[in-house]
């Protein structure tokens, strides 16, 4: 499918991904079906054996989804992509793809409570190791975590819920010298606001959940491959892409598919075939239809966060704020250099009087809502230590870098003179 030729992002939103010829449909055209028919036995075999192009069944993969995916590659400026069920799907996938177990991950400490139990527990139980990293440390206290078999390295660009901007480059010089992919979730920023590969980045994913559906009506994900990053030169790290693959009668996908290709087909053809966390084609539709307003609404939710900051700044009953956007904010320096149009509408915060005051406070609030969401149309908060980060340890919180007292306002796009008269009538 032919990209559209602009380098306008905005114009991405609204037109990436689908072109249709003439007498097509103007709207991506929900193909609402498991299976294709197909002539003859040889023709189906084809697919079957990653010989020829087409489709069989939509546990693999639908024209519908593919159009979606690959607007958000287009978004992105990656070579390929793949739509999961959700963000959790998307970075499991996107680190199982490469990694088996008696397998190590470096990932930065300083991530969602959901991505860190599925590092920390369940991934673990599956074999594979990880060690985490400040993400702040020094390149050689970083490079220390490093093993042999260390396959990637993994981060957030601007963390959940912590709000720390993710330094790309230093970051990516690190994980390049040992060999391995740079792995960032994109989610907060949104490609609007934050291009990875262009810093250095090998792989983006993202909670579709979050800005890009915009509303919280359906849960969603996406793996994108810059196609940068060379297996073949690293082929002893990655015998899964570099050596032939006995379920597809030793296909080598480096070989068949490419730099370019290779990775997204074999999470395609192994992964999504045998584990099914696939999009359904009524969810990738709507999802177009929230991406084509994702440039207008991310502008919006960052406008809005920056008064709120602003606000909370100021407020006498406020022990601290983290937001990129503010002046003296730690990371607003990486937040100009990576995200120069602004970040997102997440902020943290912390209540003189700590944990127990600011859940008061959250539970005077009313128009905010508490919920366990982020990064939707509507304003919510949530307090990680109670709720999302609820099964780390105090220890781990520190590490992690979320206080006791922490509560994350994601901030909508109602009138933020609405959102700030909420929050002054609940710290009154």
């Amino acid at each position: 499918m032919a990209k559209i030729e602009t380098n306008s992002i905005d114009t991405k939103c609204v037109q990436g991904g689908w072109q249709p010829g003439n007498g097509e449909p103007r709207q991506v055209p929900i193909w609402q079906n498991t299976t294709w028919k197909y002539a003859s036995s040889d023709a189906m075999g084809a697919l079957f054996d990653l010989e020829a192009a087409g489709y069989f069944y939509t546990r693999l993969q639908n024209p519908t989804c593919d159009a979606v995916a690959q607007k958000i590659c287009e978004l992105e400026g990656g070579a390929a992509a793949i739509l999961t069920s959700s963000g959790q799907a998307a970075n499991f996938f996107a680190i199982f793809n490469i990694a088996n177990a008696g397998d190590h991950v470096v990932s930065t400490a300083s991530i969602y409570g959901g991505t860190f139990n599925l590092f920390m527990v369940t991934m673990k139980k599956m074999g594979i190791d990880f060690t985490f990293v400040d993400q702040d440390a020094s390149e050689e206290e970083i490079s220390a975590a490093f093993r042999p078999n260390t396959k990637a390295l993994f981060g957030e660009s601007v963390t959940n819920p912590a709000v720390k901007v993710l330094d790309f480059e230093k970051l990516a010089k690190i994980a390049h010298a040992h060999g391995v992919p740079f792995i960032v979730d994109n989610t907060f920023p949104t490609p609007v606001h934050c291009r990875p590969f262009e810093h250095g980045v090998d792989i983006v994913t993202h909670s579709t959940t979050k800005y890009m559906d915009g509303h919280g009506a359906r849960t969603g994900g996406c793996v994108v491959d810059s196609g940068n990053f060379d297996w073949e030169a690293h082929a002893d790290k990655f015998p899964c892409l570099t050596t032939p693959d006995e379920s597809y009668h030793g296909l080598v996908y480096t070989q068949r598919f490419g730099q370019k290709g290779a990775y997204i087909t074999k999470m395609v053809a192994q992964l999504m075939r045998d584990i099914g966390a696939q999009s359904g084609p009524q969810d990738a539709y709507l999802l177009n239809l929230s991406l084509e307003s994702l440039y207008l609404r991310i502008d919006k939710h960052t406008q809005n966060a920056q008064k709120v900051a602003e606000f909370l700044q100021n407020h006498p009953k406020v022990a601290w704020i983290s937001y990129p956007g503010l002046p003296n904010d730690k990371y607003h320096a990486l937040a100009q250099k990576y995200m120069p149009r602004g970040t997102c509408g997440v902020l943290a915060f912390g209540i003189k009087g700590g944990r127990a005051e600011s859940i008061k406070v959250m539970d005077r609030l009313k128009l905010i809502a508490i919920a366990t969401h982020v990064a939707d149309a509507r304003s919510c908060v949530l307090h990680p230590a109670s709720h999302t980060h609820r099964q780390l340890t105090d220890e781990q919180l520190a590490k992690a870098g979320i206080p006791a007292d922490l509560v994350r306002l994601s901030v909508g796009i109602e009138d933020p003179e609405d959102i700030i008269a909420d929050l002054k009538q609940a710290l009154q």
